[in-house]
């Protein structure tokens, strides 16, 4: 029954859409401020309704809602053509968002098991994002891409999404010796979402200063100049620094409220704006001295760890938890809509399906293998780590300031979209099933 409602849902999207000239111009005749707020007011009530409903209907179906409030946003491309006019602040919009997710990405990962997973951790997420990168570069330049949309293309790729491994590895309940897999896989996703940022930001500055990279060769020189390496560099250290100093903010934060909780105050309606508010503010803190704001609002959730610190703090996490996934999420995944319309969808699914099998079925699997030799890590661990590779929020976000910093590379939105869309609709469905094939799970 949610099969059909799913599609009255992409009729009654499809409808609208066709109806949204009409609307926005009336909209428009209301003049100045009017106009502003009505058409805001507008692309807000689209998100927060379709949003809801994509979420609502997904439940018991093959499809994560994620992928439905994707596909939703690009029927709704027209309805949404507001905001593809007003590109910055999709992109301060998205971004905002996503140092909150990944705030909670390092929120979910208990900081002394962190400890034992570090190393492990550090060669999937940065080693195995560079052997992402390398090995997608060339395929997509055979596939036809040019040297620009290929190069970030790859980048973007590289990041998978803790808001979508998450929910996946919750229901799966590993055996002892196989737990710390969740952990990893946790860890990694928000690590090289910070690095995929970092690359990605990398390879746009080496395009927008005229930098060659229509071969691997140029592309690798380009990367390994000294003043790119002291740029990543930079970029990694300044935002773990804005992290500690983020964590610091936090942690004062707690031992406020542990004073309060021996008053017996107990927690109060406002408590949710600092924990809002941190992740922001140490995101600015990092962009001041030139870090990474990924980087560090993943930093200060991990030391602050407020998930697996005081009970006091897990009401507030509920509810930040339940923002994130009514708001937060459905925003940034319809926010590809006002820029991908179906027509270019459609236009690219072959190649996306393409890219996407690549990327799972070699980039993945490559990157696992050859990035875990050093570690301690069964081959058993390994293969359940080459499935587990869901691209989402961040990807998303960094497909959207590339956009906006290159609108004359049509192909890289929808194809950003297709990957997201296959990855997350087949790896989260297999997951599980492969969980159990390997044995590495509670019967």
């Amino acid at each position: 029954m949610n099969y059909i409602k799913i599609a009255g849902l992409f009729v009654v999207a499809y409808l609208l859409n066709l109806s949204a000239p009409v609307i926005l111009e009336h909209l428009t005749l209301l003049g100045g401020t009017e106009t502003a707020i009505a058409i805001s007011l507008w692309c807000l009530g689209l998100f927060l309704v379709f949003g809801w409903a994509c979420s609502k209907l997904s439940e018991g179906t093959v499809f994560p809602n994620f992928t439905l409030q994707l596909l939703v946003g690009i029927v709704l491309h027209d309805a949404l053509a507001p905001i593809g006019a007003a590109v910055m602040l999709a992109v301060v919009v998205c971004t905002a968002l996503a140092a909150i997710i990944l705030k909670g990405g390092g929120d979910e990962v208990d900081r002394r098991d962190f400890v034992k997973i570090a190393f492990p951790t550090a060669m999937i997420a940065l080693v195995g994002y560079l052997i992402t990168f390398f090995v997608m570069f060339p395929v997509l330049m055979a596939l036809g891409l040019d040297g620009k949309t290929a190069a970030l293309l790859a980048a973007i790729l590289g990041s998978t999404d803790p808001a979508a491994l998450i929910p996946t590895l919750k229901r799966i309940v590993f055996k002892d010796e196989y737990k710390r897999l969740a952990s990893i896989s946790v860890a990694e996703s928000a690590l090289n979402d910070a690095a995929g940022a970092i690359f990605t930001a990398a390879v746009a500055a080496m395009i927008l200063a005229g930098v060659s990279v229509d071969s691997m060769g140029s592309l690798v020189s380009g990367l390994s100049s000294a003043e790119n390496l002291l740029h990543l560099g930079g970029q990694f250290l300044f935002g773990a620094i804005a992290g500690i100093i983020g964590w610091g903010a936090m942690y004062a934060y707690e031992i406020y409220k542990s004073r309060d909780n021996e008053r017996n105050v107990g927690e109060t309606t406002y408590d949710f704006a600092v924990v809002l508010a941190i992740p922001l503010v140490t995101f600015l803190l990092a962009q001041a001295i030139h870090g990474n704001g990924f980087m560090a609002a993943f930093v200060a959730g991990l030391l602050a760890n407020y998930n697996h610190g005081k009970e006091y703090f897990h009401k507030t996490l509920h509810t930040m938890e339940i923002k994130i996934e009514s708001i937060a999420k459905p925003t940034i995944f319809m926010m590809v809509g006002p820029f991908v319309a179906l027509g270019d969808l459609w236009d690219t699914a072959l190649l996306g399906l393409l890219v996407s099998l690549v990327f799972i079925l070699v980039a993945r699997p490559l990157a696992v293998m050859l990035s875990l030799l050093p570690t301690d890590l069964s081959m058993k661990d390994k293969l359940f780590m080459s499935i587990v590779r869901e691209t989402g929020v961040i990807p998303v976000v960094l497909a959207v300031i590339a956009a906006a910093q290159f609108p004359e590379l049509t192909r890289l939105l929808p194809l950003t979209a297709w990957v997201v869309i296959w990855t997350l609709t087949l790896l989260p469905a297999i997951t599980p099933w492969w969980s159990g094939k390997l044995g590495i799970v509670q019967q």
